[in-house]
Formats: structure tokens, C-alpha cells, sequence
């Protein structure tokens, strides 16, 4: 075998929940591959050494969900600067909703998408196609040949559908194709334009809200039609503990499903807004505390399968509005790995699932060759300093957009190095 662009990384702690591995060793690496661990294969000649001693090394992270702002709203961020501020986090591999402008419904929005990725060089970004026509929920998009051009998965992102034949229809269409059905579960007309989680905070500071049902409605009926047509389905962002228990018993009973939650849901509650802070102006809403446990309960026993960063980076303005007029999101590729590695150190939740929900579990549902350390699997890894100290400074961030309510926060554990097929696109050290 011949081998070009060869690398040992050594001494590193290997955590790689896909194939139960966790325990000190050497990994090889050449022609953008893993090739073995442990021992050199015969003929193997490093070009470059990389020393993890008293580091982590994980698989390359997987963000199941992160909007980069291109095509259409570049003057917020673009594919090239938010994949370079992803691959400082430890982040090899984006998955962006059709939600563009304009919108995943067709192949040469998909075609232009990976041209970009590939000029970037940086972050693999895979992308989701549109469910139906433009979002607009009234024709089905043309799901074989976004599958073609390299779509994996289907969404309607936050658009609404009014009419449940059309999503019957499309659930339909997206099984002949073997496609994932992403769902943002979301009553349109019971959320009503809201900011705010439905509740005593909202009261009092005079904001329009969006009860539970705006979610749990929903995923009611997407279960049913799931259960009609056999789709394979993922539910994005949950916020509350009632949605949590849905998904469980759908589980349970057998439907094929999996879901996710966004980082800054595992932290922040609605008591977070109390001083009108626009930085915690999110969708689905920042819900109580006791929806905030019931997620993290339900992440560590594996109810919820994905810890994802639903980044959305704001230029300064979109956030200096009164609160209702502000626009929901937070710029979260650099707080992903920190916040999850946090629910570690707080105890709730194991290190290898933690790691899993970043990594092997979002390619599962992806269907995508990454999130894992296999041998002949692509080298994106990621290497960790699981000692390292450091504060959040919005002046600091990678990412065009600032916008984000953890400024100031202290954190343990920190990327050092990032490779992406083989190569390394990030490095802390000179």
C-alpha cells in the first residue's frame, strides 16, 4: 500500500463510543484514512507526529444542525467563515437546514452549497433538502433528485404545512427514497409569533408567549402520520419535558424516530431573559427548570440521541431591538463542546455518552462515514486538552456572528488540534 499525507497521533487517551474504545494508544493515519492503531503498519513512515499525551482524542464532531448564513445572508456569516470558526471547536462535519435563500428545493442549491464547503476547506457541511416546494408547503419538493445531487435528509424546517395530505404525501415520497424526515415540531398558529416560554416570566414582563402545545401539538401529529406511513424521522430541538415523554413512548412502541436538543437548552431557562437579555431570544423558547432537568435526564438515557449547537450567527443589530423584535438564535459552534463537556463535569451525564451524542449518534442519523475512529473510516478527529481553563470572549470568537448569552462563562476542556480528512485545519499551538 502506498502511503501520502501520513500522520501518528500518540499517547493520546482514544475515546470512540461507535466502537467501544477508550484506552490509551497511538493512531495512524494516511491518504485521509485511519489505518490502524497501535502498531506502525509495515512500511509506514510518518511525516508529521502529533503528541496527545494527557489529551483526548475523539472522532470529529458532528452538528446535526447549524444554519451558516450562505446562500442569502451573507452580510451575517458565510459558508467559509463559519466553517473555520467550526473546525476550532472541534467540529468536523455541518449539517445545514434547507432554510437558505435560496431554499434547498432543487440540486444546483446543493451543487453550489458543497462547491463552497470544498473552496473553504475546512468543515465537511452536508445539507438537508426541502420537504416541499420553497418551503411554502403546498407541492412536494423533487426528493429523488435532491437525493442525487447529495441531499441527506428532508425538512420543511420551521415553514409551516396547513394541510396534513400534503405531509402525508411527503412522508410517503421521502420513504420511497430512503430519506430521513427532520421535523421542527412547531404549531405554527399556536406559537402565534411568540418570544417567550408561555409562564410567570413572560407574565410579568409583558411578552407574547408560545405555550407547550406549540410543541407538543405537533409532534402528535407527526407521530400519527409517521406511524401511517412508515417515514423515518428526526425530531429537532426539544424544549420541554412533555415533548421528552412522547418521545419516549413513541420509542417504546416501536416507530422509528430519534431526536436532538440544542446545547444552550441544557443550561439556560427562562429565567435567563428576566432583564429583557435579547441573547436568549431563541426558538423553541427558553422553557422552566424543570423542563431543563427532564432534558437532561432524557440525553443521558439516550430518550434524546443528539446534543446539537442550532447555531445561527446575528449580526449586531438583529439582537439590539426590544425583545420581541429581536431575531431568535445563538451563534453556538464554540459552546457546543464546552457545554456539553460541563453536563460531564456536573455529573449529568457519562463522558462516553456525552461524546456519542456529538459524534457517532448524529452520523447514525445522518447516514453519513463519520463520527467514529474505525479503521478505513475518514481521519476527522479531534483532540481535547480536557484540562485547560478558559473564559468565553465574544471578542475572541471565530464565528462572524458574536451573538451568544455565554460570555464571561468559564470552561474546562479545550480543542487543541482539528483534522479533517487527514489534514489538520486547526491547530492551538504555533
Amino acid at each position: 500500500m502506498y502511503f501520502n499525507n501520513t500522520l501518528i497521533i500518540k499517547n493520546g487517551r482514544v475515546i470512540d463510543p461507535a466502537n467501544k474504545l477508550d484506552k490509551v494508544t497511538d493512531i495512524y493515519v494516511a491518504n485521509g484514512i485511519i489505518i490502524g492503531f497501535d502498531n506502525a503498519p509495515k512500511g509506514f513512515k510518518a511525516e508529521q507526529t502529533i503528541d496527545a499525551s494527557n489529551h483526548w482524542v475523539i472522532p470529529g464532531i458532528v452538528d446535526l444542525r447549524a444554519r451558516l448564513r450562505e446562500p442569502g445572508l451573507e452580510y451575517k456569516a458565510d459558508i467559509t467563515t463559519e466553517s473555520i470558526a467550526a473546525t476550532t471547536a472541534g467540529i468536523t462535519t455541518l449539517c445545514i437546514p434547507p432554510d437558505t435563500d435560496p431554499v434547498i428545493d432543487e440540486p444546483a442549491v446543493i451543487e453550489l452549497i458543497h462547491r463552497k464547503a470544498e473552496t473553504a476547506s475546512h468543515a465537511n457541511v452536508v445539507a438537508l433538502g426541502a420537504l416541499t416546494a420553497g418551503l411554502r408547503g403546498e407541492h412536494l419538493s423533487e426528493m429523488a433528485a435532491l437525493k442525487t445531487a447529495g441531499c441527506v435528509g428532508i425538512s420543511n424546517a420551521r415553514s409551516p404545512i396547513q394541510n396534513s395530505l400534503v405531509t402525508r404525501r411527503a412522508y410517503e415520497y421521502a420513504t420511497t427514497q430512503d430519506l430521513t424526515v427532520f421535523i421542527e415540531a412547531d404549531d405554527h398558529w399556536l406559537s402565534n409569533g411568540g418570544c417567550a416560554h408561555e409562564g410567570a416570566v413572560a407574565t410579568r414582563l409583558g411578552l407574547p408567549s408560545i405555550p407547550y402545545a406549540a410543541e407538543t401539538a405537533a409532534i402528535a401529529h407527526h407521530l400519527e402520520l409517521i406511524e401511517e406511513t412508515g417515514a423515518r424521522a428526526h425530531f429537532s430541538h426539544l424544549s420541554c419535558a412533555r415533548s421528552v415523554e412522547m418521545i419516549r413512548q413513541a420509542k417504546a412502541s416501536g416507530l422509528n424516530i430519534s431526536a436532538d436538543v440544542a446545547a444552550h437548552q441544557l443550561h439556560l431557562t427562562e429565567m435567563d431573559i428576566n432583564s429583557f437579555n435579547a441573547q436568549c431570544h431563541v426558538l423553541p423558547p427558553l422553557r422552566t427548570q424543570r423542563d431543563m432537568e427532564a432534558l437532561r435526564r432524557a440525553l443521558a438515557d439516550g430518550t434524546i440521541d443528539v446534543i446539537c449547537s442550532d447555531h445561527q450567527p446575528h449580526e449586531v443589530d438583529a439582537k439590539l431591538a426590544p425583545y420581541p423584535a429581536t431575531e431568535p438564535g445563538i451563534s453556538a459552534l464554540e459552546t457546543l463542546l464546552p457545554l456539553t463537556l460541563r453536563q460531564v463535569q456536573d455529573g449529568q451525564i457519562e463522558l462516553g455518552r456525552a461524546i456519542a451524542s456529538l459524534t457517532c449518534e448524529p452520523a447514525r442519523i445522518l447516514g453519513i462515514h463519520a463520527g467514529t475512529l474505525g479503521v478505513d473510516q475518514p481521519a476527522d478527529i479531534c483532540i481535547i486538552d480536557p484540562e485547560a481553563e478558559w473564559t468565553l470572549q465574544q471578542d475572541r470568537m471565530q464565528s462572524q456572528g458574536k451573538n451568544t448569552p455565554f460570555t464571561g462563562w468559564s470552561f474546562s476542556g479545550r480543542v487543541t488540534t482539528t483534522i479533517v480528512n487527514g489534514d489538520m485545519v486547526y491547530s492551538a499551538t504555533p
